[in-house]
């Protein structure tokens, strides 16, 4: 696989972290998550692939502990907020000085400097501060965060991810690791970028909810069928939108012009009558094959059903039977090899783990009786 031999630190934390440490097991690397001792289970649910020592970090012996993991892997991972790892006498100065090939990677929602460096927030946070958040929602409403997917995911588990893959490449020239500073208000402006860059193109001029993408437009909206269920309609290219009119079973010479902004709500409510008038099974065989950009608003259930993701293998079942989409993209030569394993129990790999490391039984059962680790075995095992 094309992490294959990376080793990576973990530290336990809530979802970005996680998903980056899952993006970089599903493509090979060895991740180890360090949890807290005293911990009966992880939320953890992107734990796919990885490992579990469980390690008291407010001890010195456990901090000595995590100093010697870090000194022989590639990568560290952490969730805190400015100052936190300073002050366990774990920041990048030190980490980086046992081993200076270390990709030192800080993911957290407002970054390593400025005045909110060291507050608490979230995704809707996150986003507000990037300015995202204003440009979600409709005509008339209050601002929607679009659930936790904007800064969490991509301007956070996702960029963190890039960014290490990033520093891993240049590491080959240079021979050094380097800070990875991930902010989530910053990676989810970058990947927003587009936003930025096209305010200027008469795409984003009007008030929130008058635009072409935030349902301004009647081409670019969701439609009720006859059974209470959506389709999605895309068709933002003239060719494209012929063909959505002619779906509707509507003649174009007698509607007004695609662009013209002041027909906008009357042409949706014509769209709104039609797409009422038949089922979503129905629209989708219409417009199924065709250009229209019309498609049916799936479930997780539905879009695991789906013809076209079942041929193409897009979801993947755990030995647990829990569902979750494969990884992306698909490499041609080194694609992910996916664990269907169940994700692990806090501890559950301590004491291997430990060894790898080069840990002796004797310093592990020292640290064992110290309380500065927990070995825990899986309920499947006992």
């Amino acid at each position: 696989m094309a992490l294959a031999g990376i080793r990576v630190i973990e530290l336990a934390g809530l979802v970005p972290v996680p998903l980056c440490g899952m993006i970089l097991a599903d493509f090979g690397a060895k991740v180890v998550r360090i949890d807290r001792t005293g911990t009966a289970t992880s939320i953890d649910v992107l734990a796919r692939g990885k490992r579990s020592v469980a390690l008291n970090l407010k001890k010195p012996e456990g901090v000595e502990v995590l100093k010697q993991l870090c000194s022989q892997s590639d990568v560290l991972v952490e969730p805190f907020r400015k100052g936190v790892m300073e002050r366990l006498g774990l920041g990048p100065e030190v980490i980086l000085g046992l081993n200076p090939k270390l990709i030192y990677a800080r993911l957290t929602g407002f970054g390593q400097s400025g005045p909110h460096s060291k507050i608490a927030g979230h995704d809707i946070n996150f986003i507000a501060a990037s300015g995202l958040l204003s440009k979600f929602g409709r005509k008339g409403e209050k601002p929607y965060a679009p659930l936790n997917v904007v800064a969490d995911f991509a301007g956070g588990g996702v960029m963190c991810a890039m960014g290490i893959m990033l520093a891993l490449y240049e590491r080959m020239q240079s021979g050094k690791g380097q800070v990875i500073d991930a902010s989530m208000v910053e990676g989810a402006a970058y990947c927003c970028s587009w936003l930025w860059k096209s305010q200027h193109m008469g795409m984003w001029n009007q008030q929130r909810g008058e635009n072409v993408l935030d349902t301004g437009a009647p081409f670019y909206e969701t439609y009720k069928t006859s059974d209470g269920k959506y389709m999605a309609v895309g068709a933002l290219e003239p060719q494209f939108y012929e063909q959505l009119v002619k779906g509707l079973g509507l003649d174009s010479a007698k509607l007004a012009p695609q662009m013209s902004r002041s027909d906008w709500p009357e042409l949706k409510r014509i769209f709104t009558e039609a797409f009422a008038a038949r089922s979503q099974e129905q629209w989708s065989k219409i417009f199924d094959g065709t250009d229209a950009c019309v498609t049916p608003v799936l479930s997780f259930e539905e879009a695991l059903s789906h013809p076209h993701n079942q041929e193409r293998g897009s979801f993947i079942t755990d030995e647990k039977g829990h569902v979750s989409p494969r990884p992306a993209p698909v490499l041609s030569r080194t694609p992910a090899t996916v664990s269907l394993e169940r994700n692990p129990e806090v501890g559950e790999h301590t004491e291997l783990v430990l060894t790898e490391y080069g840990f002796t039984k004797e310093q592990i059962n020292m640290l064992l009786s110290a309380g500065i680790i927990e070995c825990r075995r899986s309920k499947s095992n006992l």
